[in-house]
C-alpha cells in the first residue's frame, strides 16, 4: 500500500496515476476538509498532456478559459508586449487553460473518488518511521497510526513533516515579496479577450488571468523586507492605498472583488535539493521543489512528478530504491531551473529602483517574443514525449 500525506495537486494527481496503474493508495491530508489556497492557476500544455493521461482532460476544458497570449502592460498601461500563448499551444501540441483553483482541485477529488480512493482528512502528521527493509510508519495528531509499502510526501512548502524527515531541514525562504490573490466575478462583460494582463512598477506588480469575459483570478504583489500581520480587514484598504494610480481594469478588480475573496500570502519557496528520498519515502510536489508563482509551474510540475512517479514505480516494480532515483534524476534539472529562473524573475519584478524598471521595461519591448515563446516550450517539454514544432 502506498500512503501519500497531502490531498493538494500533486498528492491527488498522484494517488489517481498510481491508482490506475494497478498501485492500492490512500491519501492523508492535515486540513479537516477540502482547502483551496490559491487563486487559480494557468494550466500549461505540458500539464494538459498529464490531464489527458490521467482521463481529467475534457473536464478541465470544460470550466476553463482559453488566454491567447501573456500582455505585458506598465503600472501607467504602457504596452510592453505579448507572449503568444497560442504559439506555445501549437508548438506544444496541447491547450493552455486557466481556472479556478477550487474548480481544479473539485475535478480532481471527483476522479480520485471515481476511483474508490479515499482522502482521509485532519491526518496532521507528528512521526515517521522508515525501512529500506521494512514497512513504514506514519503517525498523526488524531492518534492513528498508519503502515505503508511507501509513503510519498506531497505535504506542501511551508511545513512539510516529509521534507523535514528526509532533509532535516524543511524551513522556506522568504523571496521579499507580498501577494494578495482573489477572485472577481462580475454580471456583466468586462475583458474584451480572454488574455493575461501582468502589470510591471516599481516593486510593485499586478496581474490578471480571466477565464471568462466575466470571470478572472488575480494576485497583486509588492517588495516587502518583513514578515507582517495578517489582516482581513484591511487588505482591500492595502490594495487601494497601492495601487490607486494603476489602470481602471486593476482598481476594478480589488474595488468588486470581496473581501472574502482576498487572501493574502507571504511568497516562499525553497532551495534546490538532490535528494529526495529516504528508505522507503519520497517528497514531491512543493515538498521537494517549491518554484515561486513568478514560475507559472507550481501545479504543472506537481502533475508532471504524478505522471513520472506512476512510470518509475510501474517499471521498478521489484526495486524501489532504483524507482526512487530514477525519479528524482527525471525531475531535479528541470525543477531546479524553474525554481531559480522564477527567482530571477521575481528579482526583476520587485526590483525598486526607479531606473532599473525603467530599463527592464525598454528591453520587454525590444524583446524578440516568439523566440521567447519557443524557448519556453522547449524547456517545459523537457522529460516529457511530447512532439515539438517547430
Amino acid at each position: 500500500m502506498i500512503a501519500i500525506l497531502g490531498g493538494g495537486v500533486a498528492g491527488v494527481s498522484s494517488a489517481i496515476a498510481l491508482k490506475q496503474a494497478g498501485f492500492e493508495v490512500c491519501v492523508y491530508e492535515r486540513s479537516m476538509a477540502p482547502s483551496n489556497i490559491g487563486a487559480g492557476i494557468v494550466v500549461w500544455p505540458n500539464a494538459a498532456f498529464v490531464l489527458e493521461r490521467i482521463g481529467v482532460l475534457e473536464d478541465i476544458k470544460a470550466v476553463s478559459g482559453y488566454p491567447r497570449q501573456m500582455r505585458r502592460l506598465s503600472s501607467s498601461g504602457e504596452d510592453l508586449g505579448a507572449i503568444s500563448i497560442e504559439l506555445i499551444n501549437q508548438t506544444m501540441g496541447y491547450p493552455s487553460m486557466s481556472i479556478l483553483r477550487r474548480d481544479f482541485q473539485a475535478i480532481l477529488i471527483a476522479k480520485l473518488e471515481a476511483l474508490g480512493v479515499d482522502i482521509r482528512y485532519g491526518h496532521a502528521v507528528t512521526n515517521i518511521e522508515t525501512s529500506d527493509r521494512a514497512r513504514a510508519q506514519v503517525s498523526f495528531q488524531n492518534g492513528t497510526t498508519i503502515e505503508a509499502d511507501i509513503v510519498i510526501g506531497a505535504d506542501g512548502r511551508m511545513a512539510s513533516y516529509a521534507r523535514q524527515y528526509v532533509k532535516q531541514d524543511n524551513k522556506p525562504v522568504y523571496q521579499g515579496f507580498v501577494n494578495w490573490i482573489g477572485v472577481f466575478e462580475s454580471s456583466e462583460d468586462v475583458f474584451e479577450d480572454i488574455s493575461v494582463a501582468d502589470y510591471w512598477g516599481i516593486g510593485e506588480r499586478f496581474g490578471i488571468v480571466p477565464i471568462t469575459k466575466n470571470k478572472a483570478y488575480w494576485a497583486g504583489g509588492v517588495a516587502s523586507d518583513e514578515l507582517g500581520q495578517r489582516k482581513p480587514s484591511e487588505y482591500k484598504s492595502d490594495l487601494r492605498v497601492i495601487f490607486s494610480n494603476w489602470p481602471t481594469t486593476v482598481c476594478k478588480m480589488i474595488d468588486e472583488t470581496p473581501t472574502a475573496s482576498i487572501n493574502k500570502i507571504y511568497v516562499h519557496d525553497h532551495d534546490p535539493m538532490s535528494v529526495w528520498h529516504r528508505n522507503n519515502l519520497l517528497v514531491i510536489g512543493d515538498a521537494a521543489h517549491a518554484p515561486l508563482p513568478t514560475s507559472g509551474q507550481g501545479a504543472c510540475q506537481a502533475l508532471e512528478d504524478a505522471w513520472h512517479l506512476s512510470q518509475c514505480l510501474s517499471e521498478n516494480a521489484g526495486d524501489l530504491q532504483n524507482a526512487f532515483s530514477e525519479f528524482t534524476q527525471l525531475r531535479y534539472e528541470k525543477t531546479s531551473n524553474i525554481i531559480m529562473a522564477a527567482r530571477g524573475f521575481a528579482a526583476s519584478l520587485f526590483n525598486r529602483d526607479k531606473d532599473y524598471c525603467h530599463t527592464r521595461n525598454e528591453n520587454s519591448k525590444k524583446t524578440d517574443f516568439a523566440n521567447v515563446s519557443r524557448a519556453m516550450s522547449r524547456a517545459w517539454s523537457s522529460g516529457l514525449p511530447l512532439r515539438i514544432v517547430s
